[in-house]
């Protein structure tokens, strides 16, 4: 299984490539796809879905998972997750890979295990389950590969 896990965002998208091989998980890529304001909507848009389109097709992704968009306060920060998250399934569904999302609770309990976890300590975890030598970085990138574990543990039980 090759998983995307996809931290969406307008300006910054973060988003991670795992590999799960047997009870293994393996980090392959991870990092942000960035656009600038000074963008109109769609180019932004359109951006994000050629990035993530690309990271589908170069590493056979298997699997798409993202977090549950949560808003209480900022209705126009919420619509424009909202289309990012559209511009990712657009480009999962027109290769045919499935979806699944999170809520923060689900991936914060699948990472840590308390789901009252703050940033760091999912950071910290991520890099332990992962293997890695360092945090990842920037957060967006290091939020993708939470949600990613949290949907290859998932499906890795129910599979």
């Amino acid at each position: 299984m090759v998983v995307l896990g996809v931290d969406p965002g307008t300006a910054i998208t973060g988003y991670a490539v795992l590999r799960r091989t047997g009870s293994e998980l393996e980090a392959v890529t991870w990092g942000v796809v960035r656009t600038t304001p000074k963008q109109p909507a769609p180019a932004r848009l359109q951006h994000i879905h050629q990035e993530i389109a690309s990271l589908i097709a170069r590493f056979d992704v298997t699997e798409l998972a993202t977090e549950r968009l949560f808003f209480a306060r900022n209705e126009a920060t919420a619509f424009g997750v909202g289309r990012t998250i559209g511009v990712v399934l657009l480009a999962a569904a027109q290769r045919g890979v499935p979806w699944a999302e999170y809520t923060p609770l689900q991936v914060k309990q699948a990472v840590v295990g308390y789901g009252a976890a703050d940033k760091r300590q999912v950071q910290y975890m991520v890099q332990r389950i992962l293997g890695l030598d360092a945090v990842p970085t920037p957060d967006d990138a290091a939020d993708a590969l939470a949600v990613a574990i949290c949907h290859a543990n998932t499906m890795g039980r129910t599979r």
